[in-house]
């Protein structure tokens, strides 16, 4: 007797058991579909966009699911007109296992060959932060948890306007990009505990950015620097044409700036580098007189402000002030370009004297030599002295 109701229970844990089991592999089978659904919805609901997803695969132990192949594009609201704003190849979702360690639970995305489209009349820096706003919390939908590691692998970013004449079509490619700790799951006794490094190509010049920042902070505090190498002008012929009227022959472009940010303050500098550049030439034969009249204006400005032993045209424009009251010193962009034609050319590489420590307004700027001849204050200061004497 107690031999069968042992038989019986075991038999009765077993068909549980294997319920259970049966359940599990149910779900795990239904339930990519099932997400798949749900996650379409969201994105045909969106306001203001509209966007797909071809599939999603689970990975349960891993705690992770990959979307494979999403799109998204904005939705005109009055002619339901879509235009291409993201895509991905791919983009993995997890828990970020260093941050788990650590004892915060936080997130981690991968994004396999994404793609930022914007598409503007004009160039409006306020609707690309929008973009970028708005693009951040369709992603929160997506991930419960706090981001806190975000890479790109082969990403491209590219401007359209199809407003212009001609139309302009400007890209940045083979993006590359590493964000950590950027919700300060670990380090977090570092003044600055996020890091984001990345590397990009454009029109056969090489883009690098490093940056060290305190996301959580109340006010703005980072540290980063970016340099630009050896960008073909002549490449982006189409957008000189629409917006500035001109053709470059020849010529390459270099950026190299470095920014720092604490307390609601900020400084830095900007350094553009323009070599061997050639706005008329052979080429403009055919162009009409006005045209041959403005790049000639062009050229010759060039060629007025290019250092001759370096064959380059070069500034350093440095800037500080408050966030809330940015300013950039024009007198020191035109002293300097006077510096690089006729006294020595600016280097071009990042400088290296920019930091998180070096980020204090000073109370009284030193004036330049232009600025010494030409401004008011310069000229009270005369008529001060002819009153003293």
């Amino acid at each position: 007797m107690t031999t069968t109701r042992t038989h019986s229970r075991k038999r009765r844990t077993a068909k549980i058991l294997i319920g259970i089991l049966i359940a599990i592999v149910v779900i795990r089978l239904i339930l990519p579909y099932v997400v798949l659904h749900f996650a379409n919805k969201s994105l045909a609901t969106m306001n203001g966009y509209y966007g797909h997803i071809n599939d999603v695969d689970l990975a349960i132990i891993r705690g992770a699911y990959k979307i494979d192949s999403i799109y998204i594009n904005k939705k005109d609201s009055i002619t339901s007109k879509q235009t291409p704003f993201f895509a991905s190849k791919e983009i993995d979702l997890s828990v970020e296992w260093k941050a788990l360690f650590k004892g915060s639970i936080a997130g981690e995305l991968v994004f396999q060959r994404p793609y930022l489209l914007f598409t503007k009349d004009k160039v409006e820096p306020k609707e690309v932060i929008k973009d970028s706003s708005d693009f951040r919390k369709i992603l929160d939908q997506f991930m419960p948890l706090s981001i806190n590691r975000c890479e790109l692998r082969g990403g491209a970013i590219e401007y359209k306007d199809f407003s212009s004449t001609p139309n302009v079509a400007i890209a940045l490619t083979n993006l590359n990009l590493l964000a950590q700790n950027l919700r300060n799951s670990y380090d977090s006794s570092a003044v600055l505990p996020a890091s984001i490094h990345a590397t990009a190509e454009v029109y056969e010049g090489k883009l690098r950015f490093d940056a060290k920042l305190n996301p959580l902070a109340d006010a703005p505090t980072f540290d980063m620097s970016a340099e630009l190498n050896n960008t073909n002008l002549v490449k982006l012929n189409d957008f000189f044409q629409a917006y500035a009227k001109i053709d470059v022959n020849k010529g390459r472009f270099g950026l190299y700036t470095e920014v720092a940010a604490k307390d609601d303050q900020f400084k830095g500098y900007v350094k553009p580098v323009l070599k061997d550049l050639d706005v008329l030439g052979k080429e403009d034969r055919k162009d009409n007189l006005l045209q041959k009249l403005w790049e000639a204006v062009a050229g010759g400005a060039g060629k007025l402000f290019e250092n001759k032993n370096n064959d380059q045209v070069a500034t350093k424009v440095p800037f500080q002030g408050r966030l809330d009251d940015p300013k950039t010193n024009v007198w020191v962009a035109i002293t300097n370009i006077l510096q690089n034609a006729f006294i020595h050319a600016i280097q071009p590489s990042i400088d290296n004297e920019i930091s998180i420590a070096s980020v204090k307004e000073d109370k009284k700027e030193k004036k330049t030599f232009l600025q010494k001849i030409f401004s008011k204050d310069g000229k009270k200061d005369k008529k001060d002295k002819k009153k003293g004497k």
